[in-house]
């Protein structure tokens, strides 16, 4: 074991549930790697539960255990991460499907200045899978289409979201604040560090089949992927709300454009109903542009997300003030259209209406009414959001 005094620069962390058919072999390479190379380092053992001899066999071999009671991948990671001496960390899976003898590679991009390397087990990025290594959906479908999201949404740069096997400076991983205590940690590890604007390198390794021999995988195929996308768009405002809210606004605008002039087009008319539904996709789209800017401001008041310099360009223009003045007039040119038309119902004695008519001043009426109501509402919840919690 190494002194209680002496300077670590490695902590290497393993989650552990009930991991005994394997621990000894991680926890030997670990220890192989830091004798070779002259590594000041200590292997922790987070242990979320185990039943088995995993702690025993761990504290015989000069590794420290660290009980983390709340079950979960990320949980374990926490608690060893939070426990761990050393400037930069290493996590990988005690069931021997990581090679902790490719630690090496890992260290010499973190000593070289990267916050972060993540480790690739999937051939397009230079990794190896054994066979049997890694299920057919996973390296055919899930792995490729999850990590292909994460560039695209994220511009992130690794092949491979899902690999548990990286390393990162302890300095990083506080900055990240992390909050997922299942599967996705890693996946939000990768997405807040790119967020943050972290140097991040990749590595290939090769992934070995799974060495234990009491109990499978704790890998959920479809819960955890699905647990996955979820937080994807939970952390991408953009995707979950702005695009889908603009695509739907620039409809509604094109079927207002489309049902107003009452002309036919191409020999079609567009009616009242047209209309109609033009405006369920303006407020729709409207509404999400909103949530989109709730969401992303709470975010960042949390510490979820870094701040948005975009975001801070926009409320330097488009304040609680401007708002208050676009609902303001929303309002009073809705409710103008709807007295105009009760007017013209008035007029004919309150008898029947000719609906193509009246319809046209009535639903933009109640449209802009209901966009200057969510617009006010809105700014005094953003306001608040803003402030901040002390």
């Amino acid at each position: 074991m190494e002194p209680e005094n002496a300077t670590i620069e490695l902590s290497v962390v393993m989650p552990c549930l009930d991991e005994a058919d394997t621990l000894e072999i991680c926890i030997r390479k670990t220890q192989r790697i830091f004798e070779e190379h002259g590594i000041q380092g200590e292997i922790i053992i987070a242990d979320n539960g185990s039943v088995d001899a995993s702690g025993e066999i761990a504290t015989g071999l000069g590794a420290r255990v660290v009980v983390v009671p709340r079950r979960g991948y990320g949980a374990a990671l926490m608690g060893g991460i939070a426990a761990a001496r050393g400037r930069f960390v290493m996590m990988g899976d005690a069931d021997d499907s990581y090679d902790f003898l490719e630690i090496p590679a890992f260290l010499r991009l973190l000593r070289e200045g990267f916050d972060l390397v993540q480790g690739c087990r999937l051939p397009k990025g230079g990794g190896t899978i054994r066979p049997t290594a890694m299920p057919f959906l996973h390296r055919w479908l899930g792995n490729p289409m999850l990590s292909a999201m994460a560039r695209w949404m994220f511009r992130a740069p690794v092949t491979d979201i899902y690999c548990g096997m990286r390393g990162f400076t302890k300095k990083l991983y506080d900055e990240l604040d992390q909050r997922c205590t299942g599967m996705e940690f890693a996946t939000e590890m990768i997405i807040k560090a790119r967020l943050y604007g972290a140097r991040i390198a990749e590595v290939p390794i090769t992934l070995h089949p799974d060495g234990r021999k009491a109990h499978g995988p704790h890998l959920r195929t479809f819960r955890d992927g699905w647990r996955t996308v979820r937080f994807f768009f939970m952390y991408s405002p953009r995707w979950l709300f702005l695009v889908p809210g603009a695509l739907l606004l620039l409809a509604g605008i094109l079927g207002y454009g489309m049902a107003l002039p009452r002309e036919p087009i191409a020999g079609v008319n567009f009616g009242p109903h047209t209309l109609l539904v033009a405006s369920l996709a303006v407020s729709l789209g409207y509404q999400s542009i909103l949530f989109a800017i709730i969401a992303k401001t709470f975010a960042m008041t949390e510490g979820l997300m870094p701040e948005d310099p975009r975001l801070t360009r926009l409320f330097s223009w488009v304040n609680f003030e401007l708002g208050l003045v676009i609902s303001t007039v929303a309002l009073v040119i809705g409710l103008g259209l709807i007295v105009h038309t009760a007017n013209i119902w008035r007029a004919l004695d309150y008898g029947p209406l000719n609906y193509d008519r009246t319809l046209r001043w009535l639903i933009p009426g109640v449209t802009l009414v209901a966009l200057g109501v969510q617009t006010f509402l809105s700014g005094f919840f953003v306001s608040i959001l803003g402030m901040g919690r002390r």
